[in-house]
């Protein structure tokens, strides 16, 4: 890829108090995008160039959210562009059981397991393009605090691990300007009655999916029973992706929606006012054989006051996935839980660093499906598509025009295992990170075969 350009760019304004650190940084950042797939020596290249990067991350002067701060004047840039853009939260948890030296891990759930917990908000577009990852909480679990979870409800939210979900709003106040508006969307876990009344900025809203049939202000009581008596507005029809050996398919929903006052739960009574919310419930009645019914009850700060509107809201919800994609991209393909870092702290940097590599990686399968008629030449150096289009093409001779976008990341996919079947559709990240790690292989051959060509 065009590391250097995309890398300087991204990270333009790194701030360590040290120049060799903000340059170190870019070096870092783009011998890793490079090669997702390898580990820190094998992306580093040379003992050198490793050595330089374990004195980046042990510096004093070098934090995690420092490398995400130098990352987020991007993220915010590339929002503005936009009218709305969606923050997709999720936890998950890196374990790191198998390297029992590594200093400063916790628990992890009820199991002997041990690593770190991460909570992600990654910022993307209304259409589903990652712009970017805006907040992350990363944390170590205290083996004292084993047990505690039972009292759980008497605890201020400020001493709970689920103060994670409002520390988004904290940013999105600092840093989304007024006139753009964010949509903060969140899986059941994130169905807090604390979230629901904490103070927003006017332009910030809320979209979560109900885990609880909780108490309302009404004749009907439960939040149950004022969607049963809501009326049908129409039908959706929703496209389900692939997931856990379950094929692709269509789902036809009912939709209904209302509009309810939820009365704060008994151990908050008094600590948080009632809160006015729109629900919106798609159920769908008539699965295939074998498949378990979509069913979703979305509660959100929006004002739904019809059909398209409430199925606006299950389009922008549908894309929260992605989140566990991006997850996904950062275990699976950058390989995040081999590292062999030794401490919490170098494993907390790692992470902000392959952070922006996951990303990349997930922009990049994206941004083929957003623009596919944009010259890849955007992307990738010259000796890049040249070198992948000769490979797919079993030819010397690359043409004088760089090919399109979506071509050429169908190709790289394609050098990962995409087959690129006529039903196959478009690639996914998995096939792309493998594809990358062949492709930097490829360019640097090229180069070495080519070395009386200039490229720029």
């Amino acid at each position: 890829m065009l590391l250097d350009t995309w890398v300087a760019d991204e990270m333009a304004d790194p701030d360590f108090g040290d120049v060799r650190l903000n340059k170190r940084l870019v070096t870092l950042l783009a011998q890793l995008t490079a090669q997702p797939t390898q580990s820190l020596p094998q992306a580093c290249g040379t003992w050198a160039a490793t050595k330089a990067a374990y004195r980046f991350m042990d510096s004093a002067k070098v934090t995690p959210q420092g490398i995400r701060d130098a990352h987020h004047h991007a993220v915010l840039e590339r929002g503005r562009r936009l009218e709305r853009t969606l923050l997709l939260q999720d936890t998950t948890d890196l374990d790191f059981t198998h390297h029992p030296q590594t200093k400063g891990l916790g628990p992890l759930g009820a199991t002997a397991a041990q690593g770190l917990k991460v909570h992600s908000g990654l910022l993307v577009s209304d259409t589903g393009v990652p712009l970017g990852l805006l907040t992350q909480s990363v944390w170590a679990r205290s083996a004292d605090d084993k047990g505690k979870s039972r009292d759980w409800r008497k605890r201020p939210i400020e001493d709970k691990e689920s103060r994670k979900w409002l520390v988004c709003l904290d940013a999105l106040k600092r840093e989304l300007p007024p006139n753009r508006r964010c949509v903060v969307i969140g899986d059941r876990e994130a169905d807090l009655y604390p979230l629901f009344a904490a103070a927003r900025s006017e332009n910030t809203d809320l979209l979560v999916r109900a885990a609880y049939n909780r108490r309302i202000d009404a004749e009907s009581h439960t939040l149950t029973a004022a969607l049963a008596a809501a009326p049908v507005v129409g039908t959706r029809t929703l496209s389900l992706r692939s997931r856990d050996g379950r094929p692709a398919r269509e789902a036809v929903l009912e939709v209904r929606f209302t509009t309810v006052t939820l009365v704060p739960p008994a151990y908050y009574k008094g600590k948080y006012p009632a809160v006015t919310l729109c629900v919106i419930e798609a159920r769908e009645t008539s699965p295939p054989l074998g498949e378990n019914a979509l069913h979703w009850r979305l509660l959100t700060t929006l004002a739904v006051t019809d059909f398209e509107g409430a199925c606006q809201c299950l389009d922008w919800y549908s894309h929260r996935w992605m989140i566990e994609q991006y997850h996904r991209t950062l275990k699976s393909g950058c390989q995040i839980e081999a590292l062999q870092l030794e401490t919490a702290v170098r494993l907390q940097v790692a992470l902000a660093l392959y952070c922006l590599v996951a990303w990349r990686l997930l922009w990049l399968t994206y941004e083929a499906r957003r623009v596919p008629n944009a010259s890849c030449a955007t992307v990738l150096q010259p000796q890049e598509w040249q070198a992948l289009y000769c490979s797919i093409h079993r030819t010397p001779t690359p043409p004088q025009k760089p090919p399109s976008l979506r071509e050429a990341v169908r190709w790289i996919a394609q050098l990962g295992g995409f087959l690129a079947r006529k039903g196959d559709g478009e690639p996914g990240v998995q096939t792309l990170w493998r594809g990358m790690q062949r492709l930097h292989d490829l360019a640097e051959m090229w180069k070495l075969l080519h070395t009386s060509q200039t490229y720029g």
